[in-house]
């Protein structure tokens, strides 16, 4: 009887076309990769250098970028069209996620944003980040969690040099936390609230999500998943995390083999020790070896979990417990194309069904997980997310009503200040995701807003999926 009642998904999951490799739906390469072949010119390589490895003092900001209110396309920075290789694709639309910028940034729309606007999110913010004539600036208010401060502002840094001259002057506080702090309620003319940048938002938040770029995991997940097929993965659903920051995680160690319930929901969970981990070198918390099981779940912690962009890469149904925090790409998710949506009421049951489900019908299967990891290879592309950063960052600064000036207390940043520095696992981070060349290339053109008819056509179709799925799994108990 299960395997008639999920027949019926057949006809409306998964109706988008096959999952494409290389390139996004756009016809954009996943990845710009320069290359020097032919008769073509290289591309422009980043300067940096670490003047004097030895040295203890510490490394000042010498190179200025070029000064630009207005930026002019990028080619006015480059080579003659002679000269330089063709860009690919100059034209090419932002995914449709792309789309929310305006969305987020809406409150504001109408009165702009005051210098004292932004000085009331300061006792939120973790730090202030100025960015004047092409260089950037830091206040430091608060500490963050281990060193999410320090590579949001070297992602900034590589938006920077990658894009020289396009970031305009801004001034804007973040919060380096996993829970929206600008509630809606509490500011019934929304242009009043403070414009607090952070990590993600949720319906009834204000927060303006913005993200932090990932390193090469995409190239090792790949990798790492045409090591084992997806029918050869274990037919199980797999999580690990710290199940005790939130009741939601610890509800879901319930449904383990081998719990208190004496069934098996097919799930493997499993709490991580992070201090262990720590002291252990992090060797048995590589995401991009994780990727050994047919279904991965997702489950927020105390709020928005920065796991999520890993999990969809695997290939791997993600089976996504409902969770109202979202962050910038995530809105960009179709159920039951990109997701299994997990009841968080009845998490267990809602899990076994999902794998049931998808073990009777892999093919199907399979292609949800080729979607969700598509996604995160095209629509998540380094490309993207610089440029996602570049639109939100340039829409942020058209609504300032005041010229940004530097702080008083503020601190320069750039490559040489943050690289030459770090030791370590920071170091080699740094190095790994540093960008090498200056973009030559227009960023994606930025579509236009959402109108009100489309918001609410996406949240009917949304709706309309979730509870055919919610069906299905009740029809099965049923049964």
């Amino acid at each position: 009887m299960q395997i008639n009642t999920c027949t019926r998904v057949q006809s409306f999951l998964l109706s988008s076309g096959a999952a494409t490799t290389g390139r996004g739906r756009n016809g954009r390469p996943a990845r710009h990769t320069p290359t020097t072949s032919g008769a073509l010119r290289a591309p422009i390589p980043m300067p940096f250098t670490c003047v004097n490895e030895t040295s203890s003092a510490f490394p000042t900001c010498l190179q200025a970028a070029a000064a630009s209110p207005s930026p002019p396309p990028i080619a006015a920075l480059l080579p003659s069209s002679s000269e330089r290789r063709p860009a690919a694709v100059p034209s090419a639309r932002c995914p449709e996620y792309f789309r929310y910028i305006y969305s987020d940034l809406s409150p504001w729309r109408e009165a702009g944003i005051t210098r004292e606007a932004v000085e009331r999110a300061r006792g939120m913010a973790t730090f202030r980040l100025v960015v004047v004539g092409g260089r950037a600036y830091v206040e430091k208010y608060h500490p963050a969690y281990q060193t999410r401060d320090v590579f949001t502002l070297w992602g900034i840094l590589q938006l920077l040099a990658r894009y020289p001259g396009r970031v305009p002057d801004l001034n804007l506080m973040f919060f380096c936390g996993d829970i929206p702090v600008v509630r809606a309620a509490a500011y019934p003319d929304q242009s009043e609230a403070p414009p607090l940048f952070m990590y993600c938002t949720e319906d009834a938040a204000l927060d303006i999500v913005n993200i932090r770029p990932w390193a090469p995991f995409l190239e090792e997940v790949a990798r790492e998943t045409q090591r084992t097929p997806w029918l050869d993965r274990e037919p199980y659903a797999f999580w690990k995390g710290n199940a005790n920051v939130c009741g939601l995680r610890r509800d879901l160690m319930r449904c383990n083999k081998g719990s208190d319930s004496g069934r098996d929901w097919n799930a493997r969970v499993f709490n991580q020790n992070w201090g262990f981990a720590n002291r252990n070198g992090f060797k048995d918390s590589n995401l991009a070896k994780q990727c050994t099981y047919r279904y991965k779940i997702y489950v927020q912690g105390r709020g928005w979990s920065v796991s999520e962009k890993y999990i969809l890469a695997c290939g791997s149904p993600m089976l996504r417990v409902d969770t109202p925090f979202l962050d910038f790409f995530s809105r960009g998710f179709v159920p039951g194309r990109h997701y299994w949506p997990i009841d968080a009421a009845r998490m267990c049951p809602s899990i076994k069904f999902a794998v049931d489900w998808g073990n009777a019908h892999p093919a199907q299967a399979q292609r949800m997980g080729e979607e969700g990891s598509s996604f995160a290879r095209d629509e998540l592309s380094m490309d993207y997310v610089y440029d996602y950063m570049l639109h939100l960052l340039t829409n942020y600064a058209r609504l300032l009503r005041y010229r940004p000036t530097v702080p008083e207390n503020a601190t320069e940043l750039c490559l040489e200040s943050m690289a030459c520095p770090a030791d370590g696992r920071a170091r080699e981070f740094m190095m790994e995701s540093m960008e090498k060349y200056v973009a030559d290339y227009e960023p994606c053109a930025l579509p236009e807003p959402f109108t009100a008819d489309e918001l609410a056509e996406l949240a009917q179709r949304d709706m309309e999926m979730r509870s055919k799925m919610k069906r299905m799994e009740e029809q099965d108990k049923e049964t």
